[in-house]
């Protein structure tokens, strides 16, 4: 008998285990499919309620009205819908934002990638990404309470509530989802690209940005653009800062309020269920639903892109 051969009665033994190994692991694809689907039902939930809500609005009030008027009063008695004043609130908080975030993120992202030994990296990371578990709500009372009356003493005419001081803190907030997801794509660049580049002669300087920025281009912009639609999406950070004075415009000096404060507002418990008045946050949530679901489209469409050129 060779050391291949069965040996008697190993066949019986080996089909009983062969099939249980097989039902365990369908048990196991079965348990893992429905758990993917919880998030694709869950998501289609809450699209098809701000949907049927979003159609009880437009049935009270026109869509052209949504679209010009240049006030938003739904809770006064005056009532007008320009949605526009509180995207113009929503588009300057976050423009701030990213003013703030991107070169920061940037920086620190090629810093850990290129420059910092591997020791330091291994803490200077996780520090880094620890900011991003401190509450919305602490850097809200932080714009407020901190970075307001710092930037009042050089600002004349800086508000109590104003969107520049939610716009910093904001971008603060959101400079380790560019750093980290940044620093990323940069590391997974090829050492070989940046031997090839140093054969050139060229500096490390050149290289990074030559050879490597370019070949992380695609993972850098989707880290920019989740934390676009990070800033939109933010809540208290605007609610406590910017305040909650709907105003057409960008002057980031003045008290100006966001989408997100404003379903803040109607949500907290003052204005009737079922009224014209709290049907508009679904109005303001679908608004807002589409621009986060336009700049993830195009997230996608450029990683894509870019992924192919490079490939």
């Amino acid at each position: 008998m060779t050391l291949d051969s069965p040996t008697p009665g190993s066949s019986s033994l080996w089909q009983p285990n062969r099939q249980l190994s097989k039902t365990m692991e369908n048990i196991v694809k079965v348990v893992f499919a429905a758990f993917a689907f919880v998030s694709v039902i869950t998501t289609i939930g809450i699209v098809l309620t701000l949907i049927f809500e979003t159609i009880e609005f437009f049935r009270a009030v026109p869509l052209w009205r949504f679209l010009t008027d240049r006030q938003w009063t739904p809770l006064f008695s005056n009532q007008q819908f320009g949605i526009f004043v509180l995207i113009s609130a929503t588009i300057m908080t976050s423009a701030i934002a990213i003013l703030v975030a991107v070169p920061l993120g940037l920086m620190a992202a090629i810093y850990l990638s290129e420059y910092a030994s591997p020791k330091l990296r291994k803490w200077l990371k996780p520090a880094l990404e620890v900011l991003a578990g401190v509450p919305s709500v602490v850097f809200g009372y932080f714009a407020l309470l901190t970075v307001t009356p710092f930037l009042q003493a050089f600002i004349p005419g800086l508000q109590g509530f104003n969107a520049l001081s939610a716009g910093i803190v904001l971008g603060i907030s959101i400079i380790p989802l560019v750093a980290s997801l940044s620093e990323d794509a940069i590391y997974s660049v090829p050492r070989s690209l940046r031997d090839g580049s140093y054969a050139l002669g060229t500096t490390k300087r050149e290289t990074i940005t030559s050879v490597v920025l370019p070949a992380a281009l695609s993972g850098i912009v989707a880290s920019v653009i989740l934390a676009v639609s990070r800033a939109i999406g933010e809540t208290m950070i605007v609610t406590l800062a910017a305040g909650q004075n709907p105003r057409l415009g960008f002057n980031p000096l003045v008290p100006v309020q966001a989408m997100t404060a404003y379903i803040v507002q109607v949500s907290l418990g003052d204005t009737p269920a079922g009224s014209l008045a709290y049907k508009t946050i679904f109005a303001v949530g679908m608004t807002l639903f589409l621009m986060t679901l336009v700049l993830n489209l195009f997230s996608f469409w450029f990683v894509n892109r870019f992924r192919e050129k490079y490939d």
